[in-house]
């Protein structure tokens, strides 16, 4: 509507300016006389503009016939494609000229303005390999999918163009959702161009999101080779994959596989954790201590876990408390300042009633870096050194409200997840979970409070009367408003 009034009122100001100027011209004195052959005219002001004007024109046209005549004399000396030349370029002139002006309006965001200029290009040009390419995207753009879509089918036909029509209509089905049909035309398009980096990375996602564990293996090797991924990366997305087909082998019943798949992923990334605790249990079912220990110690140097402290555990469950301390010493040395090492070293002090030196263990962890599990450690010191139950309802009711600490964090969407997973469940992105406390000041509050139970095998019934065991203390079954907490001191 604006636009149509402002075009409006240009017409009448042009209008208006070409009649004040003929009329001043009409008025204006002067002019020119001109003598051909004796022939004499005086011309105004006016009639002088407009022969002068008829004369461009002319000139104009004298070029143009010339142009026809030498095409005429060439066709007539047998040049068979004179003249059908001459009249093609003045079609490609204006042919050209629209698709350039439709990338422009491409570029610019004009949807409908693209589509008229690449429906212009493609009636001048006769060129699909490039027009319709221009049709499609403007298509696109305009919000017209079914025009968008009709168009990359037409590029399909062409070998030049077949990649282009592909790809597009890959994304056109990743948008509405159709993983299944995007996945198909994935494989396509990378069949075509293997070392197109986006298609690369689209296959992979997809193959991640479907479980697609040895394809995408094969997905992640194709970007290694050209060149598009740095080796470091690939061998630790190597070893996700690896570890993911280990779980989908133990899950189909074959522990031998599942056994060979998780040692391989650890020998690719020793210090991915999910990988280090399944390599760790393969080799104790195997009864073989020693590489179960050397597995879980290195993966400890780098990320120190309490998965990894639980596998530990299981490579001599029946154990006692003292004897359990004396061999964890072999973990509890590295990393000795890191807050994981400071509490199962608490922990085991702990299951072994000496709370003291729990005590000392724990230091001033809780003021430092509070959270569920460290707060709710120093209730049990605290019971266990017989204080008051009013300072035990203390830190259990600090530990209600304080961080869960650690967690698998997406590195995309900081999504919180409850167990490490290849892709993550709310961007479906693949390698970004983390072990990290959640940047925004997360509580224990929405998902509960489920902690590393103590590392203990079989362990006094005295001591297992002094420890809350949070696995059972699951805020997501209290009101915190109405929690009776004499139950919670006598638990």
């Amino acid at each position: 509507m604006l636009w149509s009034l402002i075009k409006i009122v240009a017409f009448i100001a042009i209008v208006t300016g070409l009649t004040y100027g003929a009329v001043y011209l009409l008025n204006m004195s002067g002019g020119a006389d001109i003598t051909i052959a004796g022939y004499n005219a005086n011309l105004s002001p006016l009639m002088l503009l407009i022969g002068l004007v008829l004369l461009v024109l002319a000139v104009w046209l004298l070029l143009k016939l010339m142009g026809l005549l030498v095409a005429t004399f060439k066709f007539l000396n047998g040049d068979e494609t004179a003249i059908s030349r001459y009249f093609s370029r003045n079609r490609e002139r204006k042919g050209f000229t629209a698709l350039s002006e439709g990338m422009m309006a491409l570029a610019s965001g004009e949807g409908q303005l693209a589509l008229a200029k690449a429906a212009k290009a493609e009636k001048y040009l006769e060129r699909p390999e490039l027009t319709t390419l221009l049709t499609a995207q403007a298509a696109e753009l305009a919000g017209d999918r079914r025009k968008a879509e009709e168009t990359y089918k037409r590029l399909l036909e062409d070998d030049r163009t077949r990649f282009v029509g592909v790809r597009g209509i890959m994304k056109q089905k990743l948008a509405d959702g159709d993983t299944a049909t995007a996945l198909k035309l994935a494989e396509k398009a990378f069949a075509i161009k293997p070392k197109h980096v986006e298609t690369q990375d689209v296959l992979l996602q997809l193959q991640a999101s479907t479980e697609d564990w040895h394809g995408a293996r094969k997905t992640l090797a194709a970007k290694l080779k050209s060149g598009s991924l740095p080796r470091d990366v690939h061998k630790r997305r190597d070893a996700v994959l690896a570890l993911s087909e280990a779980r989908e082998v133990l899950a189909e019943g074959n522990s031998i596989g599942a056994r060979e798949a998780a040692i391989e992923a650890n020998r690719l990334s020793p210090d991915l954790v999910p990988a280090a605790v399944m390599a760790a249990r393969s080799y104790i079912e195997q009864g073989n201590a020693r590489y179960a220990t050397r597995v879980i110690k290195k993966a400890w140097e780098v990320h120190p876990h309490p998965d990894l402290a639980a596998a530990f555990a299981e490579i001599v469950p029946d154990e006692d408390p003292s004897q359990r301390i004396k061999r964890f010493h072999a973990l509890t040395r590295i990393n000795p300042d890191n807050p994981e090492t400071i509490m199962l070293n608490c922990e085991l002090q702990i299951a072994a009633e000496n709370f003291l030196q729990a005590r000392s263990a724990l230091h001033d962890l809780v003021e430092s870096g509070p959270t569920a599990r460290n707060l709710t450690l120093m209730a049990a010191i605290e019971r266990g050194e017989g204080s008051d139950d009013q300072i035990v309802r203390g830190w259990l009711a600090k530990a209600l409200t304080a961080s869960r600490g650690p967690q698998w964090v997406c590195d995309k969407c900081q999504n919180i997840h409850s167990s490490w997973s290849p892709v993550c469940t709310n961007c479906g992105s693949f390698d970004t979970l983390s072990w990290k406390t959640p940047s925004s000041g997360e509580v224990a509050m929405p998902a509960g409070v489920k902690m590393l139970p103590l590392i203990v095998g079989q362990i006094a019934d005295k001591s297992e009367d002094l420890v809350v065991d949070m696995q059972d203390f699951d805020v997501d079954t209290i009101d915190a408003e109405v929690i009776d907490e004499e139950d919670i001191v006598e638990k």
